[in-house]
């Protein structure tokens, strides 16, 4: 008898949770929404880690032979398969395709997205509308992943497999870098969007196009640029051109490399739109298992070749879609075009009185001619004025179009790696690039103690030492390894003029430390972090322990030729809860800046935690504000924030929307003043354990221990 039928209560049951406890009901932030959600913070724990504790990717792939690499990716370029035939026999334009959104994601705005983490293997982007069918791409290098194995990231393999297949076709290639190191689950911490449905558009504050939402890059959800349908769907190329030179603009790219760059894409491959999109079946997060992790099956009709459907949009671009050529401007600038719709469905461009030999063949049958096409974003490139004046530059020229093509497809694809530092391979180019944020080479041959010395007798206070190598060092984003302390940018515009960096105390102090480089002969990168170092020291000795902080030279100072004023621009800091300042209220609160911060940085929770404790005692406060300062002996490193943030002696009255009166319980005065940054860590049931920990009358010398260790990962955060 069938127990589950006579008893309702308990059918269905299993002895197992359902959904593994993935289901969003299930999370405590389901049900208290408005908590401070810290998985930002984690979500590269090493349990989520195949990898053995010991593993060094970037040692590994020093091993790597990049000739039989490239001869085999060159080889699979032809090789087309069964099960998803190449067109016209070639994955070239597949495979630029995948490299291209892999890389494309990246914005400058937070550094975060491109391809650096290999994320095009996990949700959401392994699932997204623009990027259909690229699965199997990555299906297809599989056995060349297999074959060299931790040798090679999925990240490295992805880009590089763009690389080969442009230059299978014809393309010198301005180089190439390994050196990406592959996530192991879906990154958390990217805003890609508030829109709750897939191509939603939402994310302008007004018509116009340039109040696209930082730091937004894209246009809509689940694109990586823009509408190739037009501005919302609806077709208008100047309305596109805008959105398209905004976008590039926020992955900073001038007008001369956006037109490259959409041009050498259009070059070569094709838009897949010849039959029905209703017959694709789910996306990959949401297929069934018998797909094995591919997504947009279509078991109801053919769904291959000449009938494949990905965007919907059908066609290619130029008469010869698999060779690197000047096609592409000789289609666009001598033809004109009027407005159709693709098989699909999709709005897109084709050629009026186009001539049989124009026109590219089938990609199954080479005895058959097929229109051409041109998406929206193409008839920007012809009717936006600007525009139009680079891509007939570009015709007219077709190797300087071809160079400005390879290291803007070079910039596209290696902005989010980092400083050169941290390139390796045969491939990788002599040249220094700015947008590579360059850095000479520091002495290490310096009598730091000396050093050290020279510093401590400057007159400067433990304060001023500490929030000046703090400022220069926060600028680091782990997302793009852009930023931090060495080049000592902090000293050049724009970072000298910020507001976050308390300009009229930030030049009377490097003032004094450039004095002392100049007579030590270290850089003064270096001298502005030691200067940190000492000031910590000096907190360390007056709080009675003797923990050492140390300190390795080497950096670089930059100059003004070696900095890219206006990228930099973006890295300005707009708010600091290590400092307890925030330039003005926003949509997100106080701690949540904070978090994200942190995560930019790198840093852990309980290493957020030492840091926040220790920045107040330290009084590193903008302004010297004496907010969150819940200590008498100022620039002593002791756990006083956290002993009295746990003292139930105080109670918090809120004075405004980021302020607080802490008051004795007793006599109702105030004894300090607290910002949201500061109670969160006695509110927030995680943060407050952390902090519990570091109140402990037998953890007094753990704080500061835990604090110089946070303290020396900043400092170093940027040395490759």
């Amino acid at each position: 008898m069938d127990s589950s039928k006579s008893n309702p209560s308990t059918a269905g049951q299993c002895p197992v949770m359902h959904g593994a406890n993935t289901q969003v009901a299930n999370t405590p932030m389901a049900w208290w929404p408005n908590a401070l959600n810290l998985d930002i913070l984690h979500q590269h724990d090493t349990k989520t880690n195949p990898m053995d504790a010991g593993f060094d990717y970037r040692e590994e792939v020093k091993k790597l032979d990049v000739t039989a690499l490239k001869k085999d990716l060159t080889a699979l370029m032809t090789d087309s398969q069964d099960w998803w035939p190449a067109d016209w026999g070639h994955y070239g334009g597949l495979m630029i395709r995948m490299a291209w959104h892999s890389a494309g994601s990246y914005r400058i705005a937070d550094g975060r997205g491109g391809a650096g983490p290999g994320s095009q293997r996990f949700a959401p982007l392994n699932s997204w509308p623009d990027n259909v069918n690229l699965d199997k791409a990555r299906r297809l290098l599989w056995p060349i992943k297999k074959k060299y194995g931790n040798r090679l990231s999925w990240a490295d393999l992805i880009v590089l497999t763009g690389n080969v297949a442009y230059e299978s076709m014809g393309l010198k290639t301005f180089g190439f870098a390994f050196g990406r190191e592959d996530i192991w689950h879906p990154e958390q911490d990217i805003n890609w969007g508030s829109e709750k449905e897939w191509l939603g558009a939402m994310r302008y504050d007004s018509d116009s196009r340039e109040s696209l939402e930082s730091p937004l890059a894209a246009v809509q959800m689940g694109l990586i640029y823009v509408n190739p349908e037009g501005v919302n769907g609806k077709s208008d190329p100047l309305k596109t051109a805008q959105d398209v030179r905004l976008t590039f603009k926020r992955m900073a790219m001038n007008d001369e490399e956006t037109v490259a760059l959409t041009a050498g894409g259009h070059t070569v491959g094709k838009a897949h739109g010849n039959g029905s999109a209703q017959n694709l079946g789910p996306v990959p997060e949401a297929a069934d298992m018998t797909e094995q992790g591919l997504g947009w099956m279509n078991h109801t009709t053919r769904a291959v070749g000449r009938d494949t459907v990905s965007s919907g949009i059908e066609g290619a671009w130029t008469t010869h879609p698999t060779q690197w050529d000047n096609g592409y401007f000789h289609m666009l600038l001598n033809h004109e075009w009027e407005l159709t719709r693709s098989p699909a469905g999709a709005s897109q461009w084709k050629a009026v009185n186009i001539k049989p030999e124009d026109m590219p063949v089938d990609v199954e049958d080479p005895s058959i001619r097929v229109q051409p096409m041109m998406t929206d974003a193409d008839m920007a490139m012809k009717m936006d004025p600007e525009y139009r004046k680079i891509s007939e530059r570009f015709y007219k020229d077709p190797d300087y179009f071809t160079q400005v093509f390879a290291r803007a497809w070079f910039k596209l694809t290696h902005r989010d790696l980092g400083p050169k530092a941290r390139y390796i391979g045969p491939e990788v180019p002599q040249e220094d690039l700015i947008w590579q944020d360059p850095v000479p080479a520091g002495k290490t041959d310096y009598d730091v103690a000396a050093v050290a010395a020279k510093i401590s007798a400057s007159g400067l206070s433990v304060s001023e030492m500490v929030a000046t190598a703090w400022d220069s060092a926060r600028t680091f984003r782990h997302s793009d390894k852009r930023g931090g302390a060495n080049g000592a940018r902090i000293r050049l515009a724009p970072q000298k003029d910020w507001l976050g960096n308390e300009p009229e105390r930030l030049a009377k102090v490097v003032k004094v430390l450039e004095g002392i480089a100049a007579q030590t002969g270290a850089s003064v990168a270096d001298v502005i972090v030691l200067a940190g170092n000492v000031g910590v020291s000096h907190a360390v000795k007056a709080a009675g322990f003797d923990i050492p902080v140390p300190f390795k030279p080497g950096r670089g100072d930059a100059t003004a030729a070696m900095t890219d004023a206006e990228s930099f621009a973006v890295l300005e800091p707009l708010h600091d809860g290590f400092r307890n300042w925030v330039d003005k209220h926003y949509a997100v609160s106080p701690e949540e800046l904070l978090l994200d911060r942190a995560q930019l940085m790198g840093l852990t929770a309980p290493e957020m935690t030492a840091l926040v404790g220790g920045m107040r005692v330290l009084g590193t406060n903008y302004g010297v504000s004496k907010c969150g300062v819940f200590t008498d002996c100022v620039g002593v490193l002791r756990n006083d924030f956290f002993v009295h943030l746990t003292d139930m002696a105080y109670e918090w009255k809120p004075t405004g929307k980021n302020s607080y009166n802490v008051c004795d319980r007793k006599t109702g005065q105030p004894k300090w003043t607290a910002s949201r940054v500061d109670l969160v860590f006695g509110s927030n049931s995680i943060l407050r354990a952390y902090a519990e920990v570091y109140a402990q009358d037998d953890n007094r010398e753990k704080f500061a221990r835990d604090f110089v260790a946070a303290w020396t990962k900043v400092m170093n955060a940027d040395r490759f």
